[in-house]
């Protein structure tokens, strides 16, 4: 028998809406109004600013190794204005403008971020996951938050964000296979940085775009302009109404580049040149949706002022508190390691648990032999 063709669609869209200057294409400018614009507006600054300040804490080792969102904040704000408070936010680590947005308090970051549990606890009207630092195994754990809507009948989506270095673990596959096959309501962001830690795109995969994976997992696929808050919140848009009217993943690549180091730990001179670095500074979204705000007459140098002040007034509570928790003995009980990996503690781990609270005694004077 004759090769015959297997007809299969592979066209990719690429969306950008906002250009590296912040001029407007009207004719795909999303229809928001000006409260939302400037409620967009204040969480990209406040992300970028907390951004700053958690560096500054890192440094004066008031805060540990952590991961720097700067430059991506684009990205997990412009998809977080696309859903709903009841649906699902699954970030991985880099999604801060996003999370803030969603209603989770600036002292959680700060906490989880000094290795305290409590940092990771999801406030009591969402339904998000905490920050997730094993790259690409929170793709799993959305999928199958994916797969508990379609049992249940639920019309709420899942987004689950991801990087390039995470695009190329096995999970990944998995995951995108298992919402194809299973039509579930996820949608895949993977936030396209250009680096998996130290190791360039181009050396993880021959592939032109991550996005074009796709049309393997028979579901929509779009790359998208991650610096531009619009486009991301539009195509972000697009793919929820499809997984809430049943149409199952959509799987977005959104093109931005991580200006900071992969942690505070980082030296990326090791790996880059500072020539690479300044031609993305240039297309940065904070400075690129400032002045798409400022030619819309939305915000003026003086609310700007304000609205810096509020923030940095926001921040410097926020870290009050979380350090004052921080010293408190409740925070700082080290039987609490015990107290967050289980539903219901096993038997062993019940063993382990008192050994240590009759050593936690004798080392205070407090512990009697048999009283246990």
């Amino acid at each position: 028998m004759p090769r015959t063709p297997v007809n299969i669609s592979a066209q990719i869209d690429y969306l950008s809406i906002l250009d590296e200057q912040g001029k407007v294409d009207k004719n795909l400018e999303p229809n928001l109004s000006a409260d939302q614009l400037k409620t967009l507006y204040h969480y990209m600054l406040l992300g970028r600013r907390l951004d700053e300040r958690m560096l500054i804490m890192q440094r004066q080792g008031r805060l540990s190794t952590f991961a720097q969102c700067t430059g991506h904040e684009a990205i997990s704000l412009g998809a977080a204005f696309a859903i709903n408070k009841s649906d699902s936010f699954v970030p991985y680590y880099r999604e801060l403008a996003g999370m803030l947005y969603r209603g989770w308090p600036i002292e959680k970051f700060l906490l989880y971020w000094n290795g305290f549990e409590e940092g990771a606890m999801v406030p009591d009207d969402l339904m998000d996951l905490p920050f997730c630092v094993p790259i690409s195994s929170q793709l799993l754990h959305a999928v199958g938050m994916g797969m508990a809507i379609n049992i249940k009948n639920e019309k709420r989506v899942v987004i689950v964000f991801f990087g390039d270095g995470a695009a190329s673990e096995g999970d990944c596959h998995e995951a995108l296979n298992f919402a194809g096959v299973f039509n579930v309501p996820v949608i895949f962001m993977c936030v396209n940085n250009q680096y998996a830690i130290s190791v360039p795109l181009s050396r993880q995969m021959k592939a032109k775009t991550i996005v074009q994976r796709a049309v393997a997992y028979d579901m929509p696929g779009i790359q998208v302009d991650g610096n531009d808050i619009l486009a991301v919140y539009s195509a972000t848009k697009d793919a929820v109404t499809r997984a809430r009217e049943g149409d199952g993943p959509t799987l977005i690549e959104a093109i931005t580049y991580r200006i900071a180091p992969h942690t505070t730990a980082d030296d990326p001179k090791h790996y880059r040149s500072d020539e690479e670095v300044a031609i993305w500074l240039k297309r940065e979204p904070l400075v690129r949706f400032r002045q798409y705000m400022y030619d819309k007459n939305l915000i003026s140098k003086a609310e700007e002022e304000k609205l810096e002040e509020q923030i940095s007034n926001d921040i410097k509570k926020a870290i009050e508190k979380e350090e004052l928790l921080a010293k408190s003995p409740e925070f700082n009980d080290p039987l609490h390691i015990f107290d967050y990996a289980y539903g219901e503690m096993p038997p062993c781990v019940q063993r382990q648990r008192k050994e240590l609270e009759e050593y936690l005694q004798y080392k205070r004077g407090s512990y009697k032999k048999g009283e246990n």
